[in-house]
């Protein structure tokens, strides 16, 4: 069995006793770091390198000589064995454990009841990192790279904010105005000034910020893509947005996954559009959230299955912010055909097979069709057909009426990117007998041309894809029209 995963702490070590058992260079480097901590530092060991020597003269630790004594632990809160001797160690880590106290032995995570992290030190801040003392070297190396992310600048700016709080939770009782507020702070001028040393400049802007915490009346609304259910493909940005939303106005359609990235309490409201409601009533209803709560102060996230301005009514959404003073910011997302064909090994453009790729709707502002069904039916071409389709016999019909072979291959991409994914493969003559017989429902994408056909071969994610062949598919279906409105789970995808 795995070792289980460790509890983080920081431990509050001034004035208590720790032991460090050894004198040698290891030692010396844990005991360089428990002396900033204020703690009573004790050293037991037959000899002390000069350093440490040096510190038990100046009084900075206190010396205890000769061989471990299990008495040297009494009344301490940690100690760590620093040693190059197995068998003394492991007579540490048994004497503390007898004692219930802490210990850590060096290199030695079976023996340790706490580890020491690696740390990145930036005044008050700190960083810690461990890999459950598995692989120090692992946490080491991230220790090396975070440290050139953070400068000294990031102390300065921990302790600016400390002398303030509570200037800061006078000003700003209310916990989601001292987030906001923090947010502007941290994102505006007072870092820079830090960083080139500015500290009188830096003390000025955050008492001005306090003076003035609301620089709008209104809140933000982020109108964030959740891409097709696999929440590793979500964007770093949208990530960031979600862990600071106050409001999440998120599709039916979203992924447990992909909202459990979200900071815990968030207020969280669906607003999924159901197949048959009335869809212009939802809409004006999204909208009225998303001005009431910003006007509310609050940090607003529309999120939005795919990308939210194909096929989301994103634009509309922003007309709408922007008619109300409401500032706002697009987080894109990745649409469903781009990823579900991924997904699903197909290539929606390949040299050979497509040349261009088209996205079509048909569910229109007006709920016409308008669409140019004489140039969707030219070769060469990759068709990705989202919601709103009015019925598979429909675009089967007009397809090859207007010219595209019958024999042009689709695939129905259900659940597509989630770990129930299906893919049915066909041709275009049996396009809606098939959907038929496998039940196809929603979510699903639907693509037509030849690069179709590739996920046969190309297929990566999930489950073997369902040909005809393979399922027994009796081809003499399509004599029968399809009762089953297969269409309308497509619809179901918005």
């Amino acid at each position: 069995m795995s070792a289980p995963p460790l509890f983080p702490l920081f431990t509050n070590l001034a004035g208590r006793a720790v032991v460090v058992v050894g004198g040698g260079a290891v030692a010396r480097r844990k005991v360089a770091s428990l002396i900033p901590t204020g703690a009573r530092v004790r050293v037991g060991a037959p000899l002390l390198e000069p350093q440490l020597a040096e510190w038990a003269a100046e009084g900075r630790i206190e010396a205890l000589p000769g061989e471990f004594d299990p008495g040297w632990l009494d009344g301490a809160w940690l100690v760590i064995a620093a040693t190059d001797d197995v068998a003394v160690n492991r007579a540490v880590a048994s004497a503390a454990e007898s004692r219930r106290v802490w210990a850590n032995v060096a290199d030695d995570a079976e023996l340790s009841g706490v580890h020491l992290p690696a740390r990145v030190e930036r005044g008050p801040v700190q960083i810690a990192i461990s890999s459950g003392g598995g692989v120090p070297m692992l946490a080491r190396h991230l220790r090396e790279q975070l440290e050139g992310q953070f400068d000294e600048s990031l102390g300065s700016l921990a302790e600016l904010l400390a002398q303030a709080r509570e200037r800061i939770r006078s000003r700003l009782p209310d916990l989601a105005s001292r987030r906001r507020f923090f947010d502007r702070v941290l994102k505006g001028a007072i870092p820079a000034l830090l960083r080139r040393g500015d500290h009188v400049a830096a003390e000025r802007e955050l008492a001005a910020a306090l003076e003035h915490p609301r620089s709008s009346p209104n809140g933000t609304v982020a109108l964030v893509g959740a891409g097709p259910g696999d929440p590793g493909l979500l964007t770093l940005r949208a990530l960031r947005v979600l862990n600071e939303a106050d409001v999440v106005l998120h599709d039916r359609l979203v992924s447990a996954e992909v909202l459990a990235l979200a900071r815990r309490d968030a207020e969280f409201i669906e607003v999924g559009k159901q197949v048959g409601g009335d869809h212009h009533a939802t809409q004006d209803r999204i909208h009225h959230l998303l001005v009431g709560h910003a006007r509310q102060g609050k940090r607003v996230v529309r999120l939005k299955g795919g990308d939210p301005f194909i096929f989301g009514r994103g634009g509309e959404e922003l007309e709408v912010l922007r008619a109300h003073g409401i500032d706002f910011e697009v987080v894109p997302g990745i649409t469903a055909a781009i990823a579900c064909g991924a997904y699903a090994g197909i290539p929606l453009t390949h040299r050979e097979y497509a040349q261009s790729a088209r996205f079509i709707t048909a569910h229109t502002k007006e709920g016409d069709d308008g669409i140019d069904w004489a140039a969707l039916a030219q070769e060469k071409q990759t068709l990705a057909f989202y919601m709103g389709v009015s019925g598979l016999e429909r675009i089967r019909e007009r397809l090859t009426a207007h010219g595209r072979s019958p024999s042009t291959p689709f695939a129905i991409i259900e659940n597509g990117t989630r770990p129930e994914q299906r893919v049915v493969l066909g041709t275009l003559a049996d396009l809606p007998e098939l959907a038929r017989f496998h039940q196809v429902g929603a979510p699903a994408l639907l693509v037509i041309g030849e690069v179709a056909a590739l996920a046969g071969n190309l297929h990566w994610f999930g489950s073997k894809p369902l040909t005809a062949a393979s399922a027994g598919f009796d081809a003499n279906l399509r004599d029968h029209t399809c009762s089953d409105p297969v269409g309308a789970d497509f619809a179901r995808a918005a």
